[in-house]
């Protein structure tokens, strides 16, 4: 493949001068996928079919595969019947489904029309299960050989139907209920003598998983076992599809997106962010905005009762932004680390009690670092006038030296009393989630930094009334 990115200009010159041998050996140096991404930029739908008019077909299912909703729906609209036949013909059931799961129903019906009764048996199967399990992203091309079949009779098998299935590297073995009883790599299958049996060189060891299975928890089954194949079982444990390390990588893709996203407090998107309009875009995130907002109002109520304090003491208002976002992080860190252990499922909800006691054993250190950190970096910004504080003393004097170590003191206690809530919380935060059966990524970032802003401001202001006798 050539390393150099396929330019848009290019492949556009190539369309318009009707240069078909130059767009066929274009598609034969560049990958499916490189040539979709660049073909995801172009406006004119007769542009795109003329690609799938001259490449082969075997080339275009699969760029058909790669391409953004919208481009794939307007090509659907420009082909002929043959020309979509052709292309489901030579295209995987589950990314069949992929892109139907995005089209409107009088595309999905036509395409439904078209397909033979097999195929359109599978697609309905799959469309019928629900978004996010195995089922849903399983795909039923896969070499499935009888128990009582020779090596012989399972090559035979593979070359006659194997060109159609998703993967040939594994087989699976069934007896005569369809139960699954083993799998038989191609490589055993070659090496192995012709008249031995399947089942005599199979590895009965199987790990599997069922189509209503968290599609995460099948990712993460992947990982566990090191596989590239997880045959999918019915409720009767009959094996009705497969899961593939391909579609494990875009379940991982979307899982991440997904967090990512509602740890910034953002609804999932359905699509790309290039190819969701800025309306869509503020949909998803005013609503989150607006709970933070009417969360963070404790905030400004808290900075409203005691604003006689910044009258009294005003350099108190100096270190607000400080012991917030010094807090916060602390939250942030916990409930990051926390987050990540579920996702991997290195914390479940039995180890609470120890994570928020590790937890508190890490706020207990951090606290006591930073706070001694706070209390000399005070008297350093004071002292070289970056903060200015007129104590009524000489610089340097005894009283000076009381003075600045009430303010040092006072927010060095804060910070560690903000680190040490805002950890146990981040810590507690995703756990609860669990517990709740919800998504530890919405426990994440923004609610901790709302609920340590104000604790923050509230032992701020306590811990002022006795060291300023404020009230």
């Amino acid at each position: 493949m050539d390393n150099e990115r396929l330019s848009l200009d290019v492949l556009l010159d190539i369309i318009h001068g009707k240069k078909v041998i130059e767009l066929r050996e274009l598609c034969d140096t560049y990958e499916p996928i490189d040539v979709a991404e660049v073909a995801d930029e172009i406006s004119d739908a007769a542009d795109l079919l003329f690609i799938f008019k001259t490449v082969k077909s075997d080339f275009t299912a699969e760029l058909f595969a790669y391409l953004n909703a919208p481009q794939q729906q307007k090509l659907i609209n420009l082909f002929t019947d043959k020309q979509l036949m052709e292309l489901i013909q030579n295209s995987y059931t589950d990314d069949i489904v992929d892109f139907l799961m995005d089209m409107p129903a009088n595309l999905v019906s036509r395409i439904l029309d078209i397909s033979d009764k097999n195929m359109r048996a599978d697609i309905n199967n799959l469309l019928n299960y629900k978004e996010g399990t195995a089922g849903s992203i399983m795909t039923t091309e896969c070499v499935i050989l009888p128990n009582n079949f020779t090596v012989a009779d399972a090559l035979a098998r593979i070359r006659k139907v194997g060109r159609d299935k998703e993967t040939i590297t594994t087989s699976f073995i069934v007896d005569e209920k369809r139960l699954l009883v083993g799998t038989v790599g191609i490589d055993d299958l070659i090496y192995a003598e012709p008249e031995v049996k399947v089942i005599d060189i199979m590895n009965p060891d199987v790990i599997t998983t069922t189509v209503t299975a968290d599609q995460e928890a099948v990712a993460q089954a992947f990982k566990r076992y090191d596989l590239n194949v997880m045959p999918v079982l019915n409720d009767d444990k009959r094996i009705i599809g497969i899961v593939t390390i391909d579609d494990v990588m875009d379940v991982i893709d979307q899982e991440a997106s997904e967090d990512i996203l509602k740890m910034a407090a953002i609804a999932p998107l359905e699509d790309s962010y290039t190819n969701s309009s800025a309306v869509t875009l503020a949909k998803k995130s005013i609503p989150w905005l607006l709970v933070l907002m009417v969360l963070g109002a404790f905030g400004s109520i808290i900075l409203n009762r005691f604003e006689h304090a910044f009258e009294q003491v005003v350099i108190l208002s100096a270190f607000i932004p400080v012991l917030m976002d010094t807090g916060g992080n602390a939250g942030n860190q916990s409930s990051t680390l926390v987050t990540r252990g579920i996702a991997l499922n290195e914390i479940e909800k039995k180890d609470f009690g120890h994570v928020i006691f590790k937890e508190l054993r890490v706020a207990l250190l951090v606290g006591l670092g930073v706070a001694a950190f706070s209390f000399l970096w005070i008297f350093f910004e004071i002292g070289t006038g970056i903060l200015v504080y007129n104590t009524g003393s000489a610089p340097f004097s005894g009283p000076w030296f009381i003075a600045i170590s009430k303010i040092a003191g006072l927010v060095s206690m804060t910070l560690f009393c903000a680190i040490l809530i805002s950890k146990l919380v981040g810590g507690a935060l995703p756990l609860l989630a669990v517990v709740l059966k919800k998504d530890p990524a919405v426990m994440s970032s923004p609610f901790v930094t709302t609920i340590v802003d104000v604790s923050s401001l509230l032992i701020y202001f306590f811990l002022s009334s006795f060291v300023f006798q404020l009230f």
